[in-house]
């Protein structure tokens, strides 16, 4: 989407995706931490300047977004857990986070991963089509995910989707974030690289597919921004 503004900030019938999203995961996340790029003290205002904020001077992927964080966070050692979820996808609920998050501890993981099962790429379900797919060994173990602008067409066909909700072993997502690099098509640092660097250490890496198909969608377009819109109800601003 065009805009001289933060994508976060774009209205959801009259509310910026930023406040709607916040407003879901309250009840599990008090005070969050948002990482802010460009025109940050626009969404800092927005949100009331009443959150962590964490300025990511350049914007050089979301492995990068997350290592800005690093020194805010590493240090608090209440935190167990750290949540990730992407600031323009408005429908994600706070049960579905809570469930990662009990999926990752269950499990001994140091990294559970939201995903979500399409039946097919076609109609409304093409809405995830550029979606990351992930990839599984014979046993359903989570090895890896792959963007889409670098998948092949095999991997392509994958119909589970990585939805970027992530919850990560706190300890463990600090000693590894600076060893994401970007030697991909876009140059970027993904921060589902990470999956990988788990994978190679031989780390648990688990999923929880969400049931509810609405909570993966993000607005990238005027179309994504209507289709989210066909899904609320609600006459607060």
């Amino acid at each position: 989407m065009k805009s001289e503004k933060p994508k976060v900030l774009t209205l959801v019938k009259g509310i910026p995706i930023i406040k709607r999203l916040l407003a879901n995961i309250k009840s599990i996340c008090e005070k969050p931490t948002i990482i802010v790029g460009y025109k940050g003290n626009e969404v800092v205002e927005a949100t009331e300047n009443k959150y962590n904020y964490v300025i990511q001077k350049e914007q050089n992927g979301t492995g990068h977004a997350i290592a800005c964080a690093k020194s805010s966070l590493q240090n608090k050692n209440d935190i167990e857990s750290i949540i990730v979820i992407p600031g323009d996808h408005p429908l994600v609920s706070a049960q579905s986070l809570n469930n990662i998050t009990l999926q990752r501890k269950s499990s001994g993981a140091v990294i559970a991963l939201g995903t979500l099962v399409v039946p097919s790429y076609d109609g409304d379900w093409s809405v995830f089509n550029h979606y990351g797919r992930i990839i599984k060994d014979t046993m359903g173990h989570v090895t890896g995910i792959v963007e889409f602008k670098d998948a092949s067409e095999e991997i392509r066909a994958i119909k589970e989707v990585n939805m970027s909700y992530y919850c990560f072993d706190a300890t463990w997502l600090w000693e590894n974030i600076d060893t994401i690099d970007n030697k991909n098509a876009a140059g970027e640092y993904y921060l589902t690289d990470i999956v990988a660097i788990a994978k190679k250490q031989q780390k648990i890496i688990t999923s929880y597919a969400i049931e509810n198909y609405i909570e993966a969608m993000g607005i990238n377009t005027p179309e994504q921004l209507l289709l989210v819109e066909s899904f609320i109800c609600d006459s607060h601003k």
